[in-house]
């Protein structure tokens, strides 16, 4: 099989380095998609500012405006307008809750091996300073199809790295964030070319 070129919606609420890896494996040639929009959940999102940069259509819509139901509400009466065949979560840090039209369509990454180190209030640095906390030897990255639970759906992908004994959560973030580069891409592409097969809580990667 080979990638279609599938067009993707990108939620977001911080600095977007995410959204630009994707950009960039997009202009490299290296990913057969086009960012259709860009939301964010908070106004001083900078991730809004690549957008706008690369010419992408972004929207803001601030969660502590509305009550949760509200948001998602707004957020999915944009994205009907844009139809994205995919939808990325990328420092998303409210619970989404997709429109039926997107079910089965929703991807977020998140700097941990879940089912460890993940759920509400698990994101960015406090994932990396609870890993160390715990003495675990290696901790990573994981692709999911989002559900109506934070950092719970069906794996998709995941990549491991070591953690090492002078480790900073700086530092470990770093060999995280590499792999988050790698990983987020490929998952696309395997969605692009119709070869995730959602099977109960597994996810099978058809040849």
């Amino acid at each position: 099989m080979t990638a279609k070129k599938i067009a993707l919606a990108v939620l977001l609420s911080g600095s977007g380095t995410t959204l630009q890896n994707i950009i960039d494996h997009i202009e490299a040639g290296k990913l057969e998609a086009e960012v259709r929009v860009v939301i964010a959940s908070k106004k001083k999102a900078s991730g809004l500012q690549r957008a706008e940069k690369h010419g992408i259509p972004n929207y803001m819509a601030e969660r502590k405006a509305y009550d949760l139901e509200t948001f998602n509400r707004k957020i999915n009466e944009i994205l009907l307008r844009y139809d994205p065949g995919l939808i990325l979560l990328a420092g998303f840090l409210s619970l989404f809750m997709p429109h039926p039209k997107f079910q089965g369509a929703v991807m977020n990454i998140h700097p941990a091996l879940i089912p460890s180190f993940c759920g509400k209030g698990y994101y960015g640095a406090k994932v990396h300073h609870s890993v160390l906390e715990s003495g675990v030897r290696f901790s990573g990255c994981t692709v999911h199809f989002v559900d109506d639970q934070y950092d719970h759906g069906p794996i998709i992908l995941q990549a491991t790295v070591p953690v090492l004994d002078d480790d900073t959560p700086d530092s470990l973030a770093e060999r995280v964030h590499h792999e988050e580069n790698r990983l987020y891409p490929e998952a696309i592409r395997l969605f692009a070319e119709g070869r995730l097969k959602v099977e109960g809580r597994r996810v099978r990667i058809l040849p």
